[in-house]
């Protein structure tokens, strides 16, 4: 069953790769991972999803409760949750096709608000 873990962690360096090292040595497979600061800038939300049954989940978030540098772990996988896609494109354009971009963008974002 896939699952959407989240973790609050210190800011500092190495604590992403406690965390994803953390994933490694028991053999456990991340499939997406997003990390970013807070608003604290002491510290950092980390997202990641894995694939895990009831008791590797169990495993997984006393192992990540362990760690020094987590503060808080939440499996969010049965919370009502929105799930989206990004994509970052990079286009070389002239004036004109940026100004088409920049009209369609704003219509798309009208649109989802």
């Amino acid at each position: 069953m896939r699952r959407i873990i989240s973790l609050l962690m210190e800011n500092e360096p190495g604590a992403l790769s406690c965390v994803v090292g953390l994933f490694s040595q028991r053999g456990y497979n991340i499939e997406s991972l997003n990390v970013a600061q807070t608003e604290d800038s002491s510290l950092s939300r980390l997202t990641l999803t894995t694939s895990a049954n009831e008791a590797k989940m169990v495993q997984i978030l006393k192992h990540l409760n362990g760690l020094i540098d987590v503060a808080r772990v939440v499996d969010l996988t049965d919370g009502e949750h929105i799930e989206r896609e990004l994509m970052l494109i990079k286009i070389n354009a002239n004036e004109t096709v940026q100004e088409t971009l920049n009209r369609c963008t704003e219509k798309f974002h009208a649109q989802i608000v």
